[in-house]
């Protein structure tokens, strides 16, 4: 495989790579088929975005980063935006809202036509570690969320997730998962934070009003935040 993209690339080569990324690790498979142990942690993670998002009827929620559209489809009765770099992960979005009062967005956020303080949630999970300037995205969140919304954003604790992968090749599991160990582009990454390394970031433009973890605050593989602006 291919090694992951470099922070100088262009739009239309972040574009490519996350179509290549999309192409590579199928979304609807991840949810669907990868590993149960994984399945188990992404369960947690939406479980964790959906309550802190909280009711959302006739709200306005967009998702920075949208894949497939898995997470927005928690919320149908809510009005959602789904923006995305990849036409491969935006393509299945809309096959998965199908029915939705969903619109979608190609492209980077700061390159978008969206109006400031319009969304009453906006939620970015799992998307930041990809991209080339996550403090440039955050503050593009910032500016699009409304004075008085809510931000939930979540990222992989790679540092540790790395640490037990290599503990799992070591033993028979190991050998029996194989690449399966690798199933979600994790190579794609282009940061690597511990929790409290990232809520350093986020607390340039937010204050932390919530934390938590999946599948648990005492192994946080994924480290979930609600905020509001700063």
């Amino acid at each position: 495989m291919e090694s992951r993209p470099t922070l100088g690339a262009t739009s239309q080569e972040v574009a490519d790579i996350n179509d290549r990324l999309a192409r590579e690790h199928p979304i609807d498979d991840y949810y669907e088929k990868s590993f149960f142990v994984v399945r188990l942690i992404e369960q947690r993670r939406l479980a964790i975005i959906r309550r802190m998002v909280g009711p959302a009827a006739g709200l306005r929620i967009l998702e920075v980063g949208s894949g497939g559209g898995h997470v927005l489809r928690m919320f149908p009765e809510a009005r959602l935006t789904a923006v995305d770099v990849s036409k491969v992960f935006l393509d299945t979005a809309k096959r998965n809202l199908e029915g939705y009062d969903a619109e979608f967005n190609l492209g980077e956020l700061g390159d978008l036509d969206l109006a400031e303080g319009s969304y009453d949630r906006i939620i970015c999970t799992e998307v930041l570690e990809h991209t080339k300037a996550p403090e440039e995205v955050l503050a593009q969140i910032h500016r699009l969320l409304k004075p008085d919304g809510r931000a939930v954003i979540t990222v992989p604790v790679d540092p540790l997730i790395d640490g037990l992968k290599k503990v799992v090749r070591r033993t028979p599991a190991g050998w029996l998962l194989r690449n399966r160990i690798n199933w979600g582009g994790d190579e794609y990454h282009l940061h690597k934070w511990w929790p409290q390394q990232f809520r350093k970031l986020l607390e340039r433009d937010f204050i932390i009003e919530e934390r938590d973890a999946s599948p648990s605050t005492w192994l946080p593989l994924r480290a979930c935040f609600a905020c509001r602006r700063r």
